[in-house]
């Protein structure tokens, strides 16, 4: 017995487990790493889920992938993606996403959420404790994921806002990633709700997820808009993310991230991010569209599409699916802020996708496949370093410090996480249209989570489940 037991452990040294072949090899791939800038050919090899070699030597696998004229980045990690669901992780897979995150509207009940998911997902997940949904709870909305009726037209009163406090801070304990915010959704929240709110962020040093309250056209504009979210990230001290800044900004958002610099400059930690699509969605029966919202949006009922029927509405027919509930694109802005959003350094890639039984705004399918297809290689919008920067380095850098996780991930370096994804940079491209919103991309042959294919020759793998939940400690 004793020769048998120390032979185990001479098996099971260091040496001899770096001796043995590797699990996978991506052999003969450009490598882009925006944290090095690494832009060569090299073979990417993997060991237990994470990037154990680098190099221009052959290795040895038990798989080897030649990704000739493919490159190999970072997984892609979506900060804004509501579809948390078996069928939103296909696309984000098809898509390039390695991670995808729920943190604008985030979750009520944090710890139930992340059980749900845990060993059943095709991609990494997670999720801010949401002030929206907290506050329906707290104020017993009827609504379905958005307010409806109570969590929109009720003030809070001192009471409620204690409540708001317990379930916020109940949930970062739990280890949501921030709280988010959707002011739009919730116009009865005044600045002293949202001020103490924010301050259960400050004092957590999680990040503070927002919708803006107005639109950019009309009165009081996007000015108003950011100096609301300014002055609430400066008097709390909680770090800042503005969500979908370009669709909040439409037409003017040189002068909102022109605002954006300056807080920066003086050291306010707040960030942005956009995505490709000159239509935003949304549920037609939330506070969004209360009376008015032509002005406050610059828009009319004719720049709206029933996802439901893909029929562009009139006022009668905006009027009869406002009492019914139900998802609603809006077209309000142009393909050159669209441009503008892609290039600008500050803006990170996220989705703001969501898909229910194949409806839903195309964001959800393509939006990492057409940031890389259209305004990289057809528009020379940017340069396909920034575009993997925007996608994966900058989201994680946004979450390290309240999830160490985060800095494994967005990465093509020795001993970070195997969360890669190879596209072919000649072909990839979004196939998803407002017609036919839940097509797959195309030219994304194969993407890893921790080192296992969940993309495998442009073809889906369901056999593991090897999402994981990020979390805050």
């Amino acid at each position: 017995m004793f020769p048998r037991f120390c032979f185990s452990l001479i098996l099971l040294t260091p040496a001899l487990l770096q001796s043995q072949p590797y699990d996978l090899v991506l052999s003969n791939g450009r490598v882009l790493d925006p944290a090095s800038n690494l832009d060569a050919i090299r073979n990417v090899a993997i060991r237990n889920g994470k990037i154990a070699a680098i190099t221009t030597n052959k290795l040895q696998a038990r798989r080897t992938i030649d990704v000739t004229n493919h490159v190999i980045a970072p997984g892609f990690i979506d900060l804004h993606s509501h579809g948390q669901t078996p069928e939103n992780y296909r696309l984000k897979a098809r898509d390039g996403v390695t991670t995808a995150l729920e943190l604008e509207i985030g979750v009520p009940h944090v710890q139930q959420w992340y059980a749900e998911r845990e060993g059943k997902a095709l991609v990494n997940f997670g999720a801010s404790v949401g002030h929206v949904p907290v506050r329906m709870v707290v104020m017993k909305d009827t609504g379905v994921w958005l307010p409806k009726d109570h969590a929109i037209t009720k003030p809070s009163t001192p009471e409620d806002r204690s409540a708001l406090k317990s379930l916020l801070e109940t949930g970062l304990r739990e280890g949501a990633l921030g709280i988010g915010f959707g002011f739009g959704y919730t116009p009865k929240a005044g600045t002293d709700e949202l001020q103490e709110m924010f301050a259960i962020a400050g004092k957590w040093n999680r990040v503070a997820f927002v919708h803006m309250r107005h639109g950019a056209m009309g009165d009081p504009g996007i000015a108003a808009s950011i100096h609301e979210v300014l002055a609430l990230a400066l008097v709390s001290g909680a770090p800042t993310h503005i969500v979908h800044l370009g669709a909040s900004s439409t037409r003017k958002f040189d002068q909102a991230i022109a605002m954006v610099e300056t807080a920066r400059r003086r050291g306010l930690d707040i960030t942005a991010e956009s995505y490709p699509y000159i239509a935003g969605m949304t549920r037609i029966e939330t506070a969004i569209f209360d009376p008015g919202f032509q002005q406050r949006l610059g828009m009319t009922e004719a720049d709206m599409l029933w996802v439901e029927t893909g029929e562009r509405l009139t006022p009668e027919t905006f009027a009869k699916y406002r009492k019914q509930g139900g998802f609603v694109a809006t077209f309000t802005n142009t393909e050159e802020m669209i441009r503008k959003n892609m290039a600008h350094p500050l803006i990170m890639i996220a989705s703001d996708g969501i898909m229910e039984n194949g409806k839903g705004h195309p964001r959800a399918a393509g939006t990492y496949a057409r940031v890389l297809g259209r305004y990289v290689r057809e528009e020379k919008a940017l340069t396909l370093m920034d575009a993997i920067r925007k996608m994966s380095l900058m989201p994680a850098q946004r979450l390290e410090a309240m999830s160490p996780a985060m800095r494994n991930k967005g990465r093509i370096q020795v001993g970070a996480d195997a969360d890669i994804t190879v596209f072919n940079p000649a072909t990839v491209k979004d196939e998803a249209t407002f017609d036919k919103p839940a097509l797959p991309s195309t030219g994304i042959p194969y993407v890893l989570v921790a080192g296992i294919p969940v993309v495998d020759n442009g073809a889906t793998v369901e056999t593991t489940l090897p999402g994981k939940g990020i979390r805050a400690p």
